[in-house]
């Protein structure tokens, strides 16, 4: 089955009460930071507190990601070491400028998954792109990597790049529009998905978040950052199909899939031509629904609640 990953949630890996909140959230993701959330005191313990919430995350039946320290700290392989043996689904790599920093990384993991009896490459990758460089060479860092699900954008650490302070973007965020754009059509070139950078203004300013969200997936991409529970429920709707949209696409295939079997390529739906690649936009569609259909019965099957204790809870 396809990870979708419309909305990914950071919480600091030192903090048990996140961790625990988040266990009971309907998001696609969590992202356990290990990098700027964290002190360079903290970094260890909060390496043994994530291993003991992947498994809990995990048993909630949600994508679990660390984000580890950049390649350049020399702390990224004992980020790996604590975490990837207990079935962590992938790694955010932070500050990614090459995609010489994707195969050190992919290397890394290698070795980790073979000393710890995991399948080689099952451990996923998402760079996230946070600096000029890194843009530059966007398509470069997407196709570096089989095991590379989804490129990140992070629009802070970028802006500080070029100079700017990210508090102070126009309303419509047009200083962020090339690099998003750019983003999204390396992406999409190397076959995996785009995620929008966390939304960066004031938690109380919904207006502004909305209007971020939007902007996103009609530039097309396929999910977004978050560091908030309340914006979870408005990406997820903004990245989802509509019932609409949904029950045309499958209209669409099977019309489209009839007229195959008469020997025709094309055929008229609701007075539009429908060819092979909107026959193929549609099919995703709905493969798209059936995926987040099928993550929703597996939320909604979920407690409410968790208990401290179940995070320490024995393996298994």
């Amino acid at each position: 089955m396809k990870m979708i990953l419309r909305s990914m949630l950071y919480f600091p890996a030192n903090s048990v009460r996140m961790a625990v909140k988040a266990a009971t959230l309907p998001m696609d993701a969590v992202i356990l930071d290990l990098e700027d959330a964290v002190s360079m005191d903290d970094k260890e313990t909060a390496r043994i507190l994530a291993r003991d919430f992947i498994r809990l995350i995990k048993r909630r039946g949600i994508n679990t990601f660390v984000r580890a320290n950049s390649i350049d700290t020399g702390l990224t392989i004992e980020d790996l070491n604590c975490t990837v043996p207990e079935g962590l689904d992938g790694v955010m790599l932070p500050k990614t400028e090459t995609g010489s920093d994707v195969a050190k990384l992919g290397e890394m993991l290698s070795i980790v998954e073979k000393h710890s009896g995991i399948k080689h490459q099952s451990t996923k990758l998402i760079p996230l792109i946070e600096s000029a460089k890194g843009l530059v060479n966007a398509f470069q860092i997407a196709s570096a990597s089989n095991r590379v699900v989804a490129v990140a954008f992070g629009a802070g650490d970028y802006s500080r790049d070029l100079g700017r302070d990210i508090s102070l973007v126009s309303k419509h965020e047009i200083e962020l529009l090339y690099a998003r754009s750019h983003i999204v059509n390396t992406s999409r070139a190397a076959g995996v998905q785009p995620i929008d950078t966390p939304f960066l203004g004031s938690l109380t300013d919904k207006e502004a978040f909305l209007r971020e969200v939007k902007l996103a997936a009609q530039l097309g991409f396929k999910g977004k950052q978050c560091i908030h529970p309340s914006q979870i429920e408005p990406i997820n709707n903004m990245f989802s199909p509509s019932q609409e949209e949904v029950n045309r696409a499958r209209k669409i295939v099977e019309a489209f899939e009839e007229a195959q079997s008469r020997g025709l390529g094309v055929i008229s739906f609701d007075g539009r031509m429908v060819d092979h690649m909107t026959y193929s936009h549609a099919r995703d569609v709905v493969a798209t629904a059936c995926t987040i259909e099928e993550r929703t019965k597996v939320i909604m099957h979920k407690a409410s609640y968790v208990s401290v204790s179940e995070v320490f809870s024995p393996r298994g």
